[in-house]
């Protein structure tokens, strides 16, 4: 068995736990002249989880790298940070979600299995971030049904920032907007943003949304701008690549890239019309070549959710790559939200990846965290679909 040179603390720490002796000091140094450990008795290893730690926001950056094996072995940590999350690692980082003061407490193992006593710190936190509300769909309101009046009911119960996913009306009108949104979703115009579809240009341009959102549209005659909302940054893009281009070097594309380097946020949501990845009801239609462009930018800068709408259903699909492969670690997770009120059918042609499916009007609710988010499909009164899971920023 290798010696080590320990100190009192550490030797008397290490023969108590082994061998039953009498509790040590917890206050002895660390680092006392150090002494012979007497080989041939296997003693676990002592674990030390520094601090006490503080956070302004929420994120602390916790240290084990002082626990130490009586016998040399390799270590492993399991961390317990107080708040019902536990992590790994000797130097794990936590997103804390709410002010306090949490017990941590960290056992580390080592390579034979010997595991030590819990140690315990504290970490103070300070000025968490809220956890936001987003609410969210698109293809939204005809005048002659009533399923945004059954969407809307949705946003009147649950307050938050809503963002309407495009094709807000039929043909995106001045009268459609006066006659068809305002009376349901208009209802919360002062919360909303919202992005341009594809019915948005029906007139020949987008100007009657322009004038019935204002700023909460983007800057006239182009229809992408970016905000933060608590913990997280949000970006809108427009997919109407043949009224506003977002090709590579377009004004559009160089705007995402400035965007994307000069944003602080873990956390970042894109949302705009049209779908890279989808299901629908034509044999070989699952995917958007054009949209690749935008996925390529948003996932070279770590973005970790897309909402988009134009398909006639919701649609929940697994983290992926531009190319369309599963990716856990860096994919971005798409939710295609196509349930607002207008009309709705279930795809018969499933795209790879899709992990969830329904054709029930409704809202896609996003709680935004610091380091996570929550997203829950909510169907209108007498529905049944629903869809609730969680992901953490990358």
């Amino acid at each position: 068995m290798r010696q080590l040179r320990l100190s009192p603390r550490h030797a008397c720490l290490g023969l108590a736990v082994a061998l039953g002796a009498a509790a040590c000091r917890q206050d002895a140094p660390l680092a006392d002249p150090a002494t012979e450990l007497v080989p041939g008795v296997d003693l676990p290893p002592l674990a030390d989880p520094g601090g006490p730690y503080s956070s302004d926001g929420g994120t602390v950056h916790f240290d084990g790298s002082r626990s130490v094996d009586l016998d040399g072995d390799a270590l492993s940590y399991a961390w317990d940070f107080g708040d019902g999350a536990t992590g790994s690692g000797v130097a794990p980082t936590h997103d804390y979600q709410i002010d306090g003061s949490y017990t941590v407490t960290l056992v580390v193992t080592d390579s034979r299995g010997a595991s030590s006593l819990p140690r315990s710190t504290s970490a103070s936190v300070s000025n968490v971030p809220q956890a936001e509300m987003l609410l969210a769909a698109g293809d939204i309101s005809t005048c002659g049904g009533d399923g945004d009046e059954a969407t809307a009911s949705l946003l009147d119960a649950n307050p938050g920032t809503v963002i309407a996913l495009g094709d807000n009306t039929l043909h995106g009108t001045a009268a459609d907007y006066a006659n068809c949104y305002d009376p349901s979703w208009g209802r919360h115009k002062s919360q909303t943003y919202t992005l341009l579809g594809n019915h948005e240009y029906d007139p020949g341009t987008a100007d009657a949304s322009f004038d019935y959102f204002g700023d909460r549209a983007g800057p006239r005659g182009k229809g992408y701008y970016s905000f933060d909302l608590g913990a997280w940054h949000v970006i809108v893009l427009n997919s109407n690549g043949s009224h506003v281009p977002f090709s590579a070097g377009s004004e559009q594309d160089q705007w995402l890239q400035a965007d994307l380097a000069a944003n602080s946020k873990q956390c970042t949501l894109a949302v705009w019309h049209h779908p890279r990845f989808f299901s629908s009801g034509e044999p070989g239609y699952t995917s958007s070549g054009p949209i690749k462009i935008l996925w390529d930018r948003l996932y070279a800068a770590g973005a970790d959710v897309v909402l988009n709408a134009q398909m006639h259903h919701y649609e929940r699909l697994a983290p992926m790559t531009p190319d369309g492969t599963v990716d856990n670690a860096r994919g971005i997770r798409e939710f295609n939200v196509g349930t607002g009120g207008e009309s709705t059918a279930m795809p018969t042609v499933i795209a790879p990846n899709s992990e969830a499916r329904g054709a029930d009007f409704g809202v896609l609710k996003l709680t935004l965290r610091a380091g996570a988010y929550q997203w829950e499909f909510m169907p209108v009164a007498g529905a049944s679909f629903t869809d609730s899971g969680s992901g953490s920023c990358h």
